[in-house]
């Protein structure tokens, strides 16, 4: 047990050291291409850490385990939102541009909604699921995304070419060799303090059911958290919030698209993952609320401290409905 213990604190270790090297070479990337941090964590940052949902759901759904696959994206979404964005608006109050506050956080909402359209086609006689005519609907909007984010990035090469002038950190090429290098470290980072905490888990007696609920769950969203915290700790408000967002996006939109398009999946509506989906949106809302309060677009320390509070009720909502 205590190498067990030793690979886990290792692989915290490894997380925050990776995540501190991929916000370095993020922002660096930033600067160097005169685009803003927002991009650079809408794309880069958002899409890398959320590479372990895209595989643990490519195998669900090549397997036809649509619980698997439509439970790793909602669970991951609202831990993104409640979870990590709490923790990292508790290490540093976090003001977010006006266009993310009226676009990018509505297209979370947005895809959430698209999402629940989809699966819920019980309305007109069909079966409730994910075809793979649903999957392309939600790649097409995915790539209307990512057509929106590459317009941004252009319109501020445009709108500020003096920050070629900026002192830079470091070059594009190790820059770009930071960001892969802190992707792998969170990757498998991420993977070995999986394994050692169900590890000991296990050891103490707690049952592969809870493991599943509650380790597992919150296991591939591991690299976004470490990401946005170190993110925070340093004053990019900007993809720390980005990466959140963009990785609620890729989740909903790019992996269920793609899941759906491997192997059509049945929805079990109306179930519990049901009331997960309206958790999901209701989170994304709050999101959206907390842009608003007392007039400025911040989640401020009280805002992060409750969306961590309703993270904890939900967890032990879903533990005590098994």
């Amino acid at each position: 047990m205590f190498l067990d213990i030793v690979l886990l604190l290792a692989g915290i270790v490894g997380l925050i050291v990776a995540a501190d090297v991929l916000v370095r070479g993020a922002s660096s990337v930033a600067r160097r291409l005169s685009v803003s941090d927002l991009v650079v964590g809408l794309t880069i940052v958002a899409f890398g850490t959320s590479a372990p949902e895209l595989v643990v759901n490519l195998v669900a759904s090549s397997e036809g385990n649509g619980q698997v696959v439509f439970g790793n994206v909602i669970g991951s979404n609202i831990f993104n939102i409640l979870g990590i964005l709490g923790v990292a608006g508790l290490i540093r109050a976090l003001a977010v541009s006006r266009s993310t506050a009226w676009r990018e956080i509505p297209f979370v909402v947005g895809s959430g909604v698209l999402l629940l359209g989809l699966v819920s086609d019980g309305w007109h006689g069909g079966p409730d699921q994910l075809s793979r005519l649903d999957g392309f609907i939600l790649l097409a909007a995915f790539a209307a995304f990512f057509v929106y984010v590459f317009r941004m990035a252009l319109r501020a090469r445009n709108e500020d070419p003096a920050r070629d002038g900026q002192v830079r950190e470091m070059p594009v090429p190790l820059a770009g060799l930071a960001i892969l290098a802190g992707l792998a470290g969170l990757f498998f980072g991420g993977r070995l303090v999986v394994e050692q905490a169900t590890t000991l888990a296990r050891a103490l007696g707690v049952s592969d059911r809870m493991i599943a609920l509650t380790i597992v769950s919150a296991g591939t969203s591991f690299p976004e958290l470490a990401t946005s915290a170190v993110a925070a700790w340093r004053g990019k408000a900007d993809i720390a919030i980005g990466n959140v967002v963009g990785s609620c996006i890729f989740n909903t939109l790019f992996i269920m698209g793609l899941s759906g398009i491997v192997h059509p999946l049945a929805w079990e509506g109306p179930s519990a993952l049901t009331l997960d989906l309206v958790v999901m949106l209701g989170a994304s809302l709050l999101l959206f609320a907390a842009m608003y309060t007392f007039g400025r677009r911040k989640l401020d320390r009280i805002e992060a401290g409750a969306f961590l509070v309703g993270m904890v009720a939900y967890m032990i909502w879903v533990i005590d409905r098994g």
